[in-house]
Formats: structure tokens, sequence, C-alpha cells
């Protein structure tokens, strides 16, 4: 939907012309009506252009002011920036801030009988994922407890935003060595505190759009929405209500996810704790989050690459779509591709367009399955080995 045109017409509804050609119109039309002295309305005529410029000039500033600024920042759905703010501001909402990504990191020492502390400010980092390197920081010394190779330690991303939430594995790399620890590791459920972006318009309006149905004391799922929402920093199109009473008369769950897919439990968990704490009630005072389900697949697709590549620039192109393609399953969020979703088909065919805009020297891909039609479960990677087939003349060798 064009909103400028809708806004256009508005204002040509009410009579007030939107054009310097529908503006020269109507001051020739009102010079006729008052029957003005001045007849020299040639184009070519100094003094009636001058006086047409003074007058259609700041006329087109208020209309253009009235169809791109004024009349769009009135209305949540189509408000961007401070105006948007001051709209939600009379809801009762604020944009959430960005977020840094909190979680913890598992250190594994060399024997267990060496006394070793993770110093605070120790850094981890991720391998180089379309150019981007993500580190975390220690927040606190950690010594390793006695007779245990691992200590977990809760670090911090270096800056706030999602990209930090990635996959596990991805934090593996100690760019400055500890003193007695082998290997950094970030496992399943590390997050604590998912990473996140400052809020966006679009997100904004969400929320507003929410509240809107929220306007009971907490007895039905837009306000629950709200709530956790507002709670957990996450957006309102992330979370879904199943009724039915799946433990018993009045008692309704809440399925979760962000950007990074289903969040971890921990995370969840504190929700949960947020919603009893404070005696939110509904739902037959039963309603619990969970993450959203996962399933999993496994993907081993032909990638057909330019055989003029070097064998380095071959092992780095298979990494860089293998990084793409854990993307569109949100493991990782740098690369611009679409995602897996709940209650959705994920598209192969759309995925290799995409892969093929991204990487020229990919002359084919073929993936191992169909299409993913799924309800309530996010697809996520099981398990992903792509073969290096390479392409000759259209014939793979």
């Amino acid at each position: 939907m064009n909103h400028k045109e809708d806004f256009t017409k508005i204002v040509r509804d009410a009579g007030i012309p939107t054009t310097e050609e529908e503006m020269q119109a109507q001051w020739n039309q009102i010079n006729e009506d008052q029957d003005s002295l001045i007849k020299n309305d040639n184009k070519w005529s100094s003094f009636w252009r001058l006086v047409s410029a003074l007058v259609t000039a700041p006329a087109m500033w208020v209309v253009q002011f009235l169809i791109n600024e004024l009349l769009p920042n009135s209305f949540i759905k189509t408000a961007e920036g401070t105006f948007l703010e001051i709209l939600a501001w009379g809801l009762k909402i604020s944009r959430k801030p960005a977020v840094k990504t909190k979680g913890k990191i598992t250190f594994t020492r060399d024997q267990i009988s060496n006394a070793v502390v993770v110093p605070a400010g120790t850094r981890i980092q991720s391998p180089a994922i379309n150019g981007n390197v993500y580190e975390l920081v220690t927040l606190a010394d950690t010594p390793f407890p006695d007779n245990q190779l691992t200590v977990e330690v809760e670090a911090e991303a270096a800056e706030a935003g999602e990209g930090w939430n990635l996959a596990p594995g991805y934090f593996s790399i100690l760019p400055e060595p500890v003193t007695g620890v082998v290997s950094v590791r970030n496992d399943d459920d590390w997050i604590i505190q998912p990473g996140d972006e400052a809020e966006t318009d679009e997100e904004l309006q969400l929320r507003c759009r929410n509240q809107f149905t929220a306007v009971g004391e907490f007895h039905h799922d837009a306000a629950y929405r709200a709530i956790i929402a507002e709670f957990a920093a996450i957006r309102v199109d992330y979370i879904w209500f199943e009724h039915g009473a799946p433990r018993g008369e009045g008692s309704a769950n809440a399925y979760i996810m962000i950007d990074s897919g289903a969040p971890d439990q921990p995370f969840v968990t504190g929700i949960n704790t947020h919603i009893n704490d404070n005696g939110y009630h509904g739902h037959g005072d039963d309603m619990q989050c969970f993450p959203m389900p996962e399933k999993g697949y496994a993907l081993s697709p032909d990638a057909y690459l330019n055989p003029n590549l070097t064998e380095a620039q071959q092992n780095q192109l298979l990494s860089d779509i293998e990084n793409m393609i854990r993307s569109a399953f949100r493991e990782n969020s740098d690369y611009t591709v679409t995602k897996s979703w709940p209650f959705s088909r994920f598209s192969f065919s759309k995925l290799s367009e995409e892969l093929h805009a991204q990487f020229p020297d990919l002359v084919s891909i073929e993936f191992n399955r169909d299409d993913i039609v799924n309800d309530m479960e996010l697809p996520v990677i099981s398990s992903l080995a792509i073969k290096k087939q390479v392409a000759m003349g259209g014939v793979a060798l």
C-alpha cells in the first residue's frame, strides 16, 4: 500500500491543491474571481511569475509537510522515530533499548590438580562470520571448583545487539591465552539474557497494536503478550499461545522464540518467575512459558563451485555458504536471508536463490530434501555437511 498516495488523496479531498500546477490554476481562478487588474498572466511575465513563486513555494512547503510528515506521523501504522515514540507514550509504552547478550561460557583446564582462575575481563571470540568477529568478556574472577576440569563463567557481549546470540560452539577462541586453560566453548542453553538491537519502528508499532487489545486485567493473550514482550525485550509476534487446557481447565501455554531461535531455558524460567512473582492472573491462574519446540533436520547439500578458484578460496567459500545456511536457521544473524519460522513452509529453492545472489562463485547447490512444512515447531539444523563439487562446463567433476 502506498501511504503517500493515501495521504495525498486526503489532502486533495479536502480541497487543497497538491501540485504546483493545481496551485497555479487556483491562483489564476482567484485572480479572475476577484476581477483583478493584473491581466498579464503570460508565463514570461516577470511580475506574475514572482507573485506566483512567492505564494506557491510556501504553500508547497505546507502541503508537503502535511503529506510527508504530519499525517503519516499521526497514525501508529505509519509513524516513525520520535513521532512514534510520542504515540507509544500515550499507550504507556516506551521504545526498548539495545541489550547486551549475557551467558555462561564453559572453560576447560589441563589438569584437575592445577589451581586456575579465569580472570575478569577475559575475552572469548567467535571465528569470523561474514567478516564479523563477535566477542564476549567475562564479568568476574572465577576459580575452577575442586576436582572439576570445567567451570562455567558468566560473560557479557562487548556490544549490544542480537549478533552475539550465536549457536553453541561458536565462541571457541581465546585471543589471549589463560594459563592452564586448554579450551573454551559456549554450550547448549548458554544464554542467560539474549542480546537485541534497539526496538525498531516496526517492532514498536506491533507492541502498540497489541496494547489496544490488552484492555483487561491480564485475562487474555494480548495482555500476557504485552507483559512478556515488555519484560523479556522480545517481539510480540515471537509469542504463540496454546489453549485447550493443556494442564487442566483454564490453563494455557505460551511458546516463545527470539531472533536466534528458541531461547535457552534459563531465560524462559526468568519470564515465568516474573509472571508468578508479580501476581499476574489469567487463563485460570495457570499460564506457563516454554521455548518454542524445535525439530532438527540433517542437511547434506552438494555445492558446485567455480573451478577457477584456488583450494583456499574454495574452502573459504564453503565456510561462507555454511554460515549463510546456518543463518537461515537462526544460528547467526550475519546474512540477509529468509529465516525459518513456526507455522510455515521453509523453501530450499528460495534459499538457493539467495545463496546464488550472495556468492557469485557458487555455480549450483542441490539440497538433499524437499521444503520443510511445519506447525508449532521451529526447524533447526541437526547436522550440516556440505559436499564440495567442482563445476566444469556445466558438468561436475
